[in-house]
Parts: C-alpha cells; structure tokens; sequence
C-alpha cells in the first residue's frame, strides 16, 4: 500500500534526528496505568501524525539551573540513619548516584537547627537561664545536628560531591527574641548583630566538617509566626539585617555563601521588592526564594522584572499524607516542575526526602503532621510517594548548569525545556488534559513525533 504523502514527510523529518546521532529517549509516569517514572521506547510512534506540536527555541536562553531536589530534615536524616548500612546506601545511591537507575538528586535544602519535622525544637545556642544571654555566642554548638543530619550529609556528600545545599533558619535562638519563645515573636534589634555572627559560625562549622552551604535564605516563611519554631521577620527588618549585619559579616569573614531573600508564598512579591529595593541589603543579596501555598506562580516573574540581576529560587512545597498518586503528580509537575523554571526558578524543591508510616517526628504548637516525604522508610521497606516521581522527572536529566531555553506554550501541554552543559536538550511536558495527545517535538527544521496518555507526564532527551 502506499504512503501518504504526508506521512512520508513527517518520516523523513523525524528521520533527521536519528539521523545525526540524536535519537531522543523519554520517561513517562502515568499513575492511571501504574507506569511510574520508567523509561520508553519510542520506535512505534514515527506512524503517528501529531495534531499538536511543542516547538523549541533554543536562541531563547533564560536562567541557569542549580538543581532539584528535597529538604533534608532532622527526621528525613533520623529515618535514614534507622536502615541497616547495607540499606541505607542502597537508597542513598538510588536518589543521589549517577547510574542508569538513579534519579540524581542535585540540591538540598537543610534547617539551620531545628525546623518543625524534629521531635523538639533547639537552637545552637540554647541556655539553661531563661534569663541569660550570649551576645559573643560562647556556647555556640552545632548540638543535635552532629547525631544525624551531619552524618547523613557526609554520606551523601562522599557518594556525590557535586550536590548543592542550601540552609534555612525556622527560628534564632530564644534568648534573641522578644517573646523569649520557639514559636513566634521577632528578632530583637539588640541582638542581629549577634543573629549574624551566628549564623557565620553554622556555615564555618559546617565548612569544618567538609559540608559547604551553598546558599542561605534569611528566614523560612518569614511572615508564618504560627509554626514551631518559626519567627516573624517584616521585610524592613530583613533588609536592615542583611544590610547593616549579616551582609558585612559575611564579608568580613570571608564567607562566600549566597545570601537570599524571603522563602515564602508567592502572594507577597512585595516583600522581596521591598528587601531587594534597600540599598544597603541589595549589594549582598543573591536573589529570592518562594513557597506557593499561596499566591501564583507568576509573582516569581514580577521580582525577576522589578531586579532582573537577581535570582530566583523554588525552594518548598508540601505533599500531605496520605497522598493521591494522580492528582499529587500533576499539581506538582504542571506548577511546580514545569510553572517554576518557567517563572525564572534556579531550584524545585519538594518538602521533605523522607517520612515514616507514623509521619513523625514533628514539633507540637503547630509542627506538620501530615507532611508525606518523598518516600516513607519503615525499617528497611521504602515507598516511593508522589514528590519522588515529580522531582526524577526533572533531577534524573536536567543537570546543574543546564540553561533553561524557548518553548512554545500549550494550555493542554505545558512545558519547559533545557539545554544541559553536554549539548543536549531536555523537554518535560504533561497533558492536561482528558485524552491523549500525539504532538511534535520540532527544533528548527527537524522534529519527532511523541504522544502522552491523558494525566501522564514525560521527560524528553536528545
């Protein structure tokens, strides 16, 4: 029988790819059918005309990515730490390692001291004298984090140097607080300077320990006093803070680590215009980071053009328990993995790597008890949970230093690309739609054909 003309032109251009040695692979999840992050063959789909089509632009060039990722609480290291070794690494190798069954995590976000997934709340410098103070930080020790999260660290770091961290404060010590308290309350003035020779003694000492942070964010969910521990820090604190404190001490301690603004929900671009307008803060100040349990994604955008020489960062969202496979996944893909870097986002990061079937541990006067980490550790079992299969999607194939590139927008395929340091381009794309959708892959004048179930997400490398 003979073909088609226009299916003889869509084979010939198809056949440009494979052509020049760049015969595109993809992963596909599609929880309606089980397939959960696995890898296609893609031979069968040259037959099928697309009626869409997704075009790359890649003279288009936007932000360089630092990675995806998790945060790494206390309970997260704890969870690990309670596997036998031969477990542990089996696990740690899987999310961190480079091989074909890997996903490659790339960044992590930690807590400076305790956030609201520990048992209890501390700082490093907690005093048994309610009413005693420690302005020259005398007392000062890295305390419970030496039991697990720096162990964990230093296992994940031996096995991946190149994996990027970034420390997050919940809340300075309580002696520093006007309602001498974990949960609420407000840093006094008397004591930022105090606050920031503080935090230069978390990152010297981590740098002791071979653990170098990367980045810092000033304050998770500044304007969230209800968590446990937690502070409320307006933004004209913050941008005196960073300006008058924690920015020259820094510099004088020689301290290279990249100083960021806000970290949390998208409904308050205000707040990092306010900081980032601030003439003494701005000089120190890297870029902002972003929540989005409230707000859109495009405020991300709004700070990029009000300081487009600053960066942007996706540093949490939430998966509560017990999770919907489906739903989760796509929420997560559509508006996080694919809405964030296409809003100017370096980083997504998923809150939190690990949880147990208990959810614990968690602080009490408002810790999160129904926070579902990417997988759930029961003795040695581990289950991999939505935030898991969002992230590979991403970590697996989009390498650090990858420069986000050109794509056409789709409401019912919405999209972004990379271009990795290799020359190699990624897509990921999810149809949102109630029917599958055979569309194009077109760069330039060659493309490939590619088709996705309704719901399903997939990842594409050539």
């Amino acid at each position: 029988m003979p073909i088609r003309p226009t299916l003889l032109l869509w084979l010939l251009i198809s056949f440009g790819y494979s052509a020049k040695g760049q015969t595109p692979s993809y992963w596909l999840t599609d929880p309606k059918l089980g397939v959960l992050f696995q890898k296609q063959s893609i031979t069968s789909a040259a037959t099928n005309i697309p009626n869409e089509e997704i075009s790359l632009y890649p003279d288009s060039i936007y932000q360089s990515m630092d990675g995806f990722g998790f945060t790494l609480t206390q309970g997260s290291a704890q969870h690990l730490l309670e596997m036998s070794e031969d477990s542990r690494k089996k696990v740690l190798k899987e999310l961190f390692g480079n091989e074909e069954k890997d996903i490659r995590i790339s960044y992590l976000r930690l807590s400076v001291a305790a956030s609201d997934l520990n048992k209890f709340p501390f700082s490093y410098n907690d005093l048994k004298d309610p009413n005693e103070t420690d302005p020259s930080l005398t007392q000062f020790s890295l305390s419970y984090d030496t039991l697990d999260v720096v162990p964990i660290l230093k296992q994940i770091l031996a096995m991946n140097p190149k994996v990027s961290l970034m420390a997050s404060p919940w809340s300075p010590p309580t002696w520093m607080k006007d309602n001498k308290d974990t949960r609420g309350g407000s840093l006094l003035p008397q004591f930022e300077a105090s606050y920031a020779n503080y935090l230069v003694k978390y990152i010297q000492e981590m740098g002791e320990r071979g653990i170098r942070i990367d980045a810092l964010t000033i304050q998770n969910e500044p304007l969230h006093p209800g968590n446990n521990p937690s502070l409320l820090m307006l933004a004209d604190q913050q941008a005196r803070f960073i300006g008058e404190y924690l920015g020259p001490a820094f510099q004088k301690a020689g301290i290279s680590t990249k100083i960021i603004t806000y970290d949390h929900n998208a409904n308050r671009p205000d707040y990092p215009i306010t900081v980032l307008s601030d003439p003494k803060a701005n000089p120190y100040i890297d870029g902002s980071a972003f929540h989005l349990y409230e707000g859109k994604m495009e405020a991300l955008s709004e700070v990029h053009q009000a300081f487009p020489d600053k960066h942007i960062y996706f540093t949490e969202q939430w998966v509560g328990s017990p999770g919907n496979l489906e739903v989760d996944i796509a929420w997560h893909v559509k508006n996080l993995l694919i809405g964030a870097p296409r809003n100017w986002a370096k980083t997504v990061l998923e809150w939190n790597l690990s949880s147990n079937p208990e959810l614990t541990p968690h602080t009490d006067r408002g810790g999160c008890y129904r926070c579902l980490g990417a997988i759930t550790i029961s003795d040695n079992e581990v289950v991999r949970n939505p935030a898991y299969y969002v992230i590979a999607h991403a970590s697996k194939l989009v390498d650090p230093g990858s420069k986000r590139i050109g794509s056409s927008e789709s409401k019912e395929l919405p999209n972004v690309a990379f271009i990795r340091p290799d020359g190699r381009k990624v897509l990921i794309v999810h149809n949102d739609t109630a029917k599958e959708i055979r569309f194009a892959i077109k760069e330039n004048t060659s493309s490939f054909p590619a088709s996705l179930p309704s719901g399903a997400t997939g990842t594409w490398l050539w």
